[in-house]
Parts: C-alpha cells; structure tokens; sequence
C-alpha cells in the first residue's frame, strides 16, 4: 500500500495573478475582426415558472424561502454531517489512503486565525480527496501544552490563595486533569464550528494512554542507541516558570536599555592601567572568567596575557585574553566573558577551555558567588551595584542603549541564559537523514525557497534540551538509587515497576528508586504525534497502522523546524521511512495594513465573530485565496467580497430553482438526465451559448483539479470565482433566460435548463472544498441529488471541449456592454457574421469595441437612434479614459516601475495600449455619428 504523504504550515499570501486565468481573447492589428450582426424576428414572451419541493428533513432550508444564505444553519449541516457518519473513512486496501494528522492545537487555547488558516487549508485538502474517492483519514486532537496549561492552572490556583508546591505534584496533576476535562474541549468545538471534517471518533490527547507510551518507548530506543544524554549546557530558564524553555518559546523584542560603562583595574599596575567594558547586564560581572580583546586591536595589546581584577569581588583575578571574536568597534572593544549567562559567551569559553561559572539561583535571584548581592533579584542586583561602583570610581558611564530582550512567551518574563543539568538527544545523526530525503526527493519543501532554510538549520543544528522542570507532561522514564549522590548512576525503564526490578538485580534486593522530577519537552512528545503506536505489540501495531496511516500534516513555516523537522527526523528513525512526501507552509495572517495581529495593537481579528458576522465560508474562501509561504493581509473589504460572492451562489441556485422542472415532473427529469455531456458530438450539436459555457467547465475542471494536486489553493479559488461569476452567472444565466422565457421552443429550454443545472452541479462540486456549508445547502436544494455533496464524486477531466467555439463566443463576449447579451441571446446566431471589412450600412449600425482588433456592427434600423448612440459611445468614452489615464499614472510611477513584478508591469503597458487604441477608434465612430446626424438634421 504506497502512501501519498505530506506536512502543511502557518500563515498565506494573494498571489499576482494565477497560473491558469483564462483570460480574453485578445486581436492583434494585423489580424482584425469584425462582427457583423443581423436581427431574427423576436419570438413572443412566454414567462415560465417552476415550483421545486423543499427539503422537509429540518436540516437545510431551499434558497426559494431565504432571501441569503443563513448562516446559523452551519451548525445544523455540521452535525448532520457528523451523524451521518461522512468524517469517517472507508479503507479500500486496494486504494492509495489520504491520511492527515492535524498539528494538535494546545489544550488551553481558543481559536484564533492560525487556527482558522491550518484548518481551512486542512479542510480543503481532506474534502477533495474524499471526494476523489480516497479512504480519507483527518486525524485530529490536542497537545497538553506543558508550560501554559500549568501556567493556567497555577493561576487558578492563586486565586483561591493556593501554591502548587502546597498542593503537592499527585495533587497539583489531579487539579490540572480536572481543569482539562471542563475546559479542554473549547478549541476542539470552536475547530468544528470552521467546519473540520475530522474523524472525530480517533480524537486523540498527547497524554492519552497510547500516546504516553509511545513517547516513553521513543525515549528508551534513543537512549539505547546512546542518541540521549544528561549534562549541564546552557539553556533559556524562565525563573518564574522554574523550567528551561525551547527556543520557540523564547519572543524577542527591541527595547530600551543602558549600556553601563566599567573599570577593569589591571593587576600589578597603576591606577592608569585599567579596561573599560560596556556591558548591558553588569549583575553578570561576578561570573567573569576572562576579559578578552581583539588580537589586532593596539589600544590593548600591552595588557594582553596579564591579569584584570573584578570588581566588587574582593581582588578576584581573571586572564586577559585576545580572541578574533571580540567587536572592536562595540563599545570599548573589550568583552567581559561570563559564560555562565550570555550564549556567545558559553561557546568563546568551550572553544577556549575557560570555566564555566554561575552566580544566578534558577529563581533568578544572585547566589553565594555574588558575595553581598547573594538573595536579591537580578535587576535589583544591577541597581545596587551600579550604585557601588560609583562610589568606588569604577562606574565610568552610563548611556541609553537599544536591546533584544529575550522574553518568555507564555510568562512574559525576561529569560535568563543558564547553564543547567538537563537531558538532550544527539541531533547530528538524525538531522544528517532529514536532510538526505531532501536531496533524495523523498520530501518536497513548498515553497522551494524553505528548502535552503531547512537544509541550513539542519546543518547547523545543536542537540535538542527535552527535559523541562515542570509537572504537567510525560514524566522522564529515569530511577535514580535512593541514597546515592551519584546521579551519575541511572536506571532507565517503562515503568516503576521495571525500574525496581532492574535496580534490584544491578544493586541488591535492599534498594528503592525515585524517579527523576522533570518532564519531556512538550515538542518531544508532540513530533511522537503519528508514531503512537511504538511499543505495541507487533499484531496490534499492524491492524492500528491500517487506521492510522499517517501521511500528511500542515503547519507554518514559523515551527516548520521545532515540530514538522522533528517530525521528519522521528519519522525517519522509528518507522524507517520519511513520514511526508511533501511540506507544505503558509504564511501568517495579518491586519490590512500589513502588520501582526497582537492585542497590544488592537489589532486582532476573532475569527468566531468574524463567521457571525461573514459566514465560515466567506472566511474560509478569503483565507484559501493565498500563495503558500507568503504572509495575508486579512481585511473587512475581502471578506465582504467573498460574502458577496456567496450571496451570488444563492442566488444563482434561487434562479436554477426556478426553471428546473418540478420534481414529480418525471418525463422532465427524464428528459434533463438523459443529456450527457461526455462526448464530442453531443456537445457539437450544442447551440454557440451552451456549447462555449460546457466547454468552459470542461477546461476549467482540468485547471481545477490539477491546481488542487499541485496545493495551488488560491489559483483554485480564482479559477472557480472568474468562471462562476463571470461566464456562468453574468453570461450564460442571462442568455438562458431569453432561451427558457422566450423562445417558445420546448426543447431550446430543456437544453438550457440541462446546462445550467450540469454546469451549476459542477461548480457546487469544484468550491465545496473551499465553502462546504453554502454548497452542500444548494446541493441538497436540488431536486435530483442523490447523496451528499461531502460525499460525491469529483468531476470527471479530460472532458470534451469545442476550443474554436470557446474563442466564437469570446468574441461576442469582447463587446464589454453587459446588456449587449441579451440582445445578442436574441438574435439568429446564423446571422453573426465574421469579415475583414466594415459592412456596407456601416454608418447606420451600432458601433461596438470590443478589443484591439474587434469590433462590431448592429444595424440601427428599429432599434436605436443616432443621437442615443452618439450618447452612449461619448459616456463611454469618458469611463474608458478615466480608465487609461489611471493606468498612465501607474507607469508614470517610479515607485511602481522599480517594486512591481516584470510581468505586472508589462501586463499594465499592454492594457495602457489597448485602451488607447479603443479610445481612438472609439473618436473615429463618434465623429462619423455626429456627421451623419448633422446630414439627417
């Protein structure tokens, strides 16, 4: 069974203009056009009108009876969804399985529009396999988010006046258990409310029982193969979480800060031979091991080997040393190395074999080794020192200065660099198969731009700190000896139980184990996410994996390395194989004006409120239209748009409503169903206007459906947008009309009302991934169906289509005036005639451009006067150079000449050309009206 496999991301961007418009037909002056139409007689109005039944099941309601679509019907097609079972796959093993685990969304959170992107994207990618007939698996679940569920906890705690260290771990875990089972739902509800076609039944918890003994077996199997280890390295610590934090959970931010200035007196000389350091952190100076300079830097070479006295340390002495990697030109050029508290530091001071010393508790006050300033908090530390140091002359200056503070993002607290006894697992040898999928072509990065960023920090990468000092996760499945001080001395086990035995057999039957306090990172557990079942047994593991094939993931490029390279790199060392075929990140959604959407700007947009207020679908359509890896601007226009755009839908189905036969009409339906679209020469035998629209369909299915397997999104969206509003609802439904009402032929409507409803059902199928709730409501509307759209199949591709007859009907579509259309619905098609010349009655015929080399005449004989089209072509001559001159005032722009894209750029010359040669035809007709009312006058 071969697995289509993928991983998605977080935040998206509008792209330029999509891959597969179907843009005008577009006339060269060489090759010029000209249409010339005669009238038919007009048959006589006979208006028709069709009752269609309403659903009665209580679930959807019939566009015939809401004037819109309603939005509070969601939920009520959400759930019917749900009980009819459509979220669950049906495994055909013969079949090629469609399988995404969601990127478990924290368990303390609520929705906002990262949540609302992944899902949506998800969502697409799930409902158009399923409809392509894969067994299609959405996995979904939460992630028991360590740091900010304690974090939530603790807090409620406090305000019942209660310390988790009162409580006790047994006892603080038991509240955090409850805490999660009344609160822990909210972000799965609100996910559904987006319309997550998830099966819900496999909804999973990082600590679910499956779960935990995966990560512990993942855990035992590195720690075997010598890829885990315990040591003191630097890492960030939270002194008000008490734990180490991932880089991830470390935001930094540009504030203002002070560089203080400091004497170095240099020992054995005067009071003149002294280095100045600029420091922004002087409460560190008491964790000094050096003073270093550069080699070439000449203010300081003669002190180079000798000693420098601390201050405020009671005469303690430190090397002063060169090393290339000091900054002559920052501050003094002189470096404090204490590497016990700054990164760069740590690795000068490895690199250089210096010692590592510490003088920060892990609550962040100042320990012994401060001396005086042992107890007192980091800042109140640097304030009395600083202090001190004025009154002993060694203070030089102070001057304001900006920083990149390193604050914690759940606490929000400045994090404090510290070297601290932690576990780490061996990243190199599982980062150097990360990387060869890649170079193989086993894993594909989209955008391909990501993929230099994967390789770079997979190269570059540093062992990975997992534990963290917490209560709430995985506990660290490592026994310590009761009464040895060794802790150098481990046992590791799947359970206490196991732990005792082995200790007893190592140590004797007298000895007792504890276990070690701390928990695994919340990442660690989480990149463990598809691999639950490890440690089952093998006949239980196999007929799991059947269920749980997991072969694609979406999540952003912001966490693309934390969680989706960790993935790969698990993925790979557990299973044997790259969990994903494909990467696929988006970018993060912002405000109108660009910016990120955080509360202290006001500036956040609640994506609940927003479907209140827009619908899911519109929110869904205006998230989906975006370039993966580029960042969105979300604003109130586009999403008054796409509710624009669903409106439209409605109403297009209101219309379809009406001319369709009624439902016990059955020789009607009978009629309608036996049309098939699907040859060559049924479709030829079509009339112009239901030839071209089929056509169209047929040529947009293929776009569609290869935009969708190429996660071409928003080009899908555009696709469907330009087709369904542009030629069916503004063109094809307005010639039908004239063929349904008007024609006084059965059979020319029954033709008609067959394409609306064909092409209709079509579109329905095509946007249901994008807009699930408005599509499935007119699905249900019609009164043919047969299943549930969820669950149809997609359209068949490779369809017949007439590509002369498509460019015939565009150019009768070039004639721009909208209302041209139903005259031209009018007209005997057999009388439309192609030339190189002007018809003889040229100067007694309506005039119309309809582009560069098109143009068209109607005789004006019983249907205009001169002097009317003389107002019409002066009015639209005015909107046309209104027109050009704004496209004149964009290439006039040096700023739109230098950032605009080459082809945009040249897109806007080409119609800035167009327009111009319209508007000089468009004079040449005018003056030749005015003269010819001037001869009748």
């Amino acid at each position: 069974m071969s697995l289509h496999q993928i991983a998605v991301s977080h935040s998206f961007l509008l792209s330029s203009r999509s891959a597969y418009t179907l843009n005008p037909l577009l006339f060269s002056k060489r090759n010029r056009f000209r249409i010339s139409l005669s009238h038919s007689r007009f048959t006589s109005i006979k208006h028709r009108s069709f009752a269609v039944a309403v659903s009665d099941n209580g679930i959807f309601t019939s566009p015939e009876l809401a004037k819109s679509f309603d939005f509070t019907s969601e939920e009520r097609i959400y759930n019917w969804w749900l009980s009819q079972g459509y979220f669950r796959p049906k495994f055909d093993w013969e079949s090629d399985p469609f399988v995404i685990s969601m990127p478990p969304p924290n368990v303390t959170g609520s929705l906002h529009m990262g949540h609302a992107m992944f899902v949506t994207l998800e969502d697409i990618m799930v409902r158009y396999h399923r409809m392509r007939g894969r067994p299609t698996l959405w996995l979904p679940g939460t992630d028991h988010a360590g740091i900010a569920t304690q974090l939530v906890v603790e807090r409620m705690l406090a305000s019942e006046g209660i310390k988790r260290v009162e409580l006790g771990r047994d006892e603080f875990e038991k509240r955090v258990w409850e805490w999660k089972e009344k609160y822990g739902g909210t972000i799965t509800n609100q996910i559904k409310r987006l319309g997550a076609s998830c099966d819900w039944t496999r909804e999973c918890f990082t600590l679910d029982e499956q779960l935990s003994r995966a990560v512990i077996e993942a855990f035992i199997r590195l720690h075997e193969k010598g890829l885990i280890y315990q040591g003191s390295y630097m890492v960030n610590w939270s002194p008000k979480l008490q734990t180490a934090v991932s880089d991830l959970e470390v935001e930094y931010s540009e504030e203002p800060g002070t560089l203080y200035y400091i004497k170095y007196r240099v020992a054995g000389g005067s009071r003149s031979d002294f280095l100045t350091i600029a420091t922004t952190r002087p409460e560190t100076l008491f964790g000094d091991v050096a003073i270093a300079v550069h080699p070439q830097d000449e203010r300081y070479s003669k002190y180079v080997g000798k000693m420098a006295i601390v201050p405020m340390t009671y005469g303690r002495h430190v090397p002063i040393i060169s090393d290339k990697y000091v900054d002559k030109d920052f501050g003094t050029g002189v470096l404090k190395i204490s590497p016990g508290h700054d990164h760069n530091d740590y690795v000068l001071a490895r690199k250089l074999g210096l010692p590592i010393l510490n003088v920060m508790n892990k609550d962040g006050t100042l320990n012994e080794v401060a001396g005086l300033y042992c107890g007192l908090d980091r800042f109140e530390a640097r304030k009395k020192l600083w202090s001190d140091l004025e009154e002993t002359d060694l203070a030089v200056k102070m001057e304001p200065h900006s920083l990149r503070v390193p604050r914690s993002q759940r606490g929000g607290e400045v994090i404090e660099p510290l070297v601290s006894k932690q576990w780490f697992v061996t990243m190199q040898p599982l980062a150097e198969k990360a990387l060869l999928a890649v170079e193989k072509g086993e894993l594909t990065i989209i955008p391909e731009r990501f993929e230099k960023i994967y390789n770079h920090w997979l190269t570059n990468i540093k062992d990975w700190c997992i534990s963290r000092q917490l209560w709430w996760g995985h506990r660290i499945p490592v026994w310590y000896i009761v009464g040895n001080d060794c802790e150098e001395e481990y046992i590791v086990a799947r359970s206490a139980e196991e732990a005792l035995m082995k200790a007893r057999d190592k140590y004797g039957k007298d000895v007792e184990v504890y276990q070690d306090p701390d928990v695994l990172d919340t990442w660690f557990s989480s990149a463990l996410w598809p691999f639950s079942t490890l440690g089952w047994p093998d006949e239980l593991a196999e007929d799991f994996k059947r269920f749980y094939p997991t072969t694609m993931l979406e999540t952003g490029h912001d966490i693309l390395f934390f969680w989706v390279a960790r993935m790969v790199m698990m993925g790979i060392e557990f299973t044997g194989t790259v969990p994903f075929s494909y990467v696929y990140l988006h970018g993060l959604i912002r405000d109108s004006q660009g910016r990120k959407m955080s509360k202290t700007l006001g500036n956040v947009i609640d994506p609940l409120d927003t479907i209140k207020e827009f619908g899911t679908d519109a929110l869904r359509f205006t998230l989906a239209l975006g370039t993966s890896g580029q960042d969105l601007n979300l604003s109130t226009e586009r999403l008054t748009a796409n509710k624009a755009f669903t409106n439209k839908l409605w109403n297009a189905g209101k219309f379809l409503l009406q001319v369709l036969p009624n439902r016990d009409n059955v020789s009607g339906w009978q009629n309608i169903e036996a049309c098939k679209f699907n040859t060559e020469g049924y479709l030829l035998r079509l009339p112009l206007p239901e030839c071209w629209v089929v056509s169209k369909l047929h040529m947009l299915i293929d776009a569609v459906t290869e935009s969708y397997n190429k996660f071409f999104f928003g080009d899908v969206g555009r696709e469907i947008y330009d087709f369904f509003w542009g030629d069916f609802a503004d063109w094809y439904i307005e010639a039908s009309k004239a063929r349904i009402y008007h024609s006084g032929d059965d059979s020319v409507a029954l033709v008609a009302q067959t394409v609306l409803l064909y092409v209709f059902e079509n579109i329905l199928k095509l946007l249901h991934p994008f807009m699930p709730f408005v599509t499935e409501e007119l699905w249900q509307a019609l009164p043919n169906r047969r299943e549930a759209l969820i669950i149809s199949s997609w359209p068949q591709t490779a369809l017949p289509r007439s590509t002369d007859l498509v460019k015939r009907f565009e150019n009768l579509q070039a004639l721009e005036e909208k209302e041209v259309l139903a005259l031209l619905s009018k007209l005997d098609l057999d009388n439309i005639h192609f030339a190189d010349s002007p018809p003889e009655d040229a100067k007694q015929s309506v005039h119309l451009i309809a582009s560069e080399g098109l143009e068209a005449y109607l005789p004006l004989a019983d249907m205009v006067d001169i002097s009317a089209e003389v107002q019409r072509l002066t009015k639209h001559l005015s909107k046309m150079q209104t027109e050009y001159e704004g496209l004149k005032a964009r290439l006039n722009s040096p700023k739109f000449i230098e950032k605009a894209p080459k082809d945009v750029v040249r897109g806007v010359q080409e119609k800035a050309a167009e327009a111009e040669e319209k508007i000089n035809l468009t004079k040449n007709r005018l003056a030749l009206l005015k003269s010819t009312v001037m001869l009748l006058q």
